[in-house]
């Protein structure tokens, strides 16, 4: 039912794009949907766990990186519970309040990432250029300045990109996405939406621009430093981490720029837009785990230590 034209009032439900996913095959979708999603908060856990329980790991490089896990449970955990019970109870519907609270959680995920990826890129940038001050500019005090700095921009940025939604006349509530996000809400406004879609160009701009900036500086710059380095030791460990950092960035900048196409070309079939929409949701929280655990030899072997310890007891029990 729609509402009065004058009327400022959300409606009661929005209703999220089928999934058209046949009754024979539901029970297949939720079990493969809980299993991704529990490998999922493992995998980023076990990153957390490995992280805050060693004190060796308490050194600015990871405890930047563990705002990345963090970053990718708060994406996850807005998507998949809901998306398992919706396919579930075969009922695409969601609250207004749940549909605000999932597109605000989606983009703190999206932004997030280009902003820890970012802080990340300058802790490397120090690292390896700037070895003899390190210690002095990424200190404890620095960190959790630059840690609280980055998701205050985050919630700032995204809160405004909501709150922008508010006073308009919402006078449909199908929307056209696997969940909902700021775009997709604006597309059910009847009224001159100038101001969303131009800051929402403007926020997408300079996360992405920030982002890529400062990725393209600091491996300029540590490319520089590396090769000017005599001592072999020390340049394969940058090149290492560094080669880590890059392809977490590369992961999540690919799979943004295919959603964002995905929304663009309109002739792409709806089966592949869906999973392309729902790739930057899926992708990077079970690849980042995965990249640095295998790729970052002091998180690997705490985590191999821990596996070996659990079984030696278990055995010993």
């Amino acid at each position: 039912m729609q509402m009065e034209p004058n009327s400022t009032d959300l409606p009661p439900f929005f209703y999220l794009e089928s999934l058209d996913i046949p009754p024979s095959k539901v029970s297949v979708a939720v079990f493969m949907g809980t299993l991704t999603y529990c490998f999922i908060v493992a995998g980023n856990m076990t990153l957390i766990l490995s992280i805050t329980l060693n004190r060796s790991l308490h050194k600015p490089m990871y405890l930047l990186l563990l705002n990345l896990p963090v970053n990718d449970l708060i994406g996850t955990s807005a998507f998949f519970p809901y998306l398992i019970i919706s396919i579930a109870l075969d009922d695409r519907s969601i609250s207004s309040a749940a549909c605000f609270l999932q597109g605000l959680l989606v983009h703190l995920y999206g932004g997030g990432a280009f902003i820890i990826i970012s802080g990340m890129a300058y802790d490397r940038f120090l690292a390896i250029c700037r070895p003899l001050r390190y210690s002095t500019l990424m200190s404890n005090a620095s960190v959790l300045k630059i840690v609280v700095a980055m998701w205050l921009t985050d919630l700032v940025l995204m809160s405004v990109l909501f709150s922008l939604l508010s006073g308009f006349w919402f006078c449909k509530t199908s929307i056209n996405a696997m969940f909902c996000n700021n775009a997709s809400l604006v597309n059910l406004v009847c009224g001159n939406t100038r101001i969303n879609n131009y800051y929402g160009l403007f926020l997408s701009s300079l996360l992405n621009g920030m982002s890529l900036i400062a990725m393209i500086f600091t491996y300029v710059q540590i490319l520089v430093a590396c090769l000017t380095n005599k001592q072999s030791d020390t340049r394969s460990k940058a090149l290492r981490t560094c080669g880590t950092h890059l392809t977490v960035f590369l992961v999540f900048q690919a799979t943004s720029l295919l959603t964002v196409l995905s929304f663009r070309f309109r002739q792409i079939s709806p089966y592949l837009r869906r999973s392309i929409g729902i790739s930057t949701l899926l992708l990077p929280p079970i690849l980042n785990p995965l990249i640095y655990g295998l790729n970052t030899k002091e998180i690997r072997s705490i985590v191999i230590h821990f596996f070996r310890k659990k079984k030696v007891t278990r055995f010993d029990g």
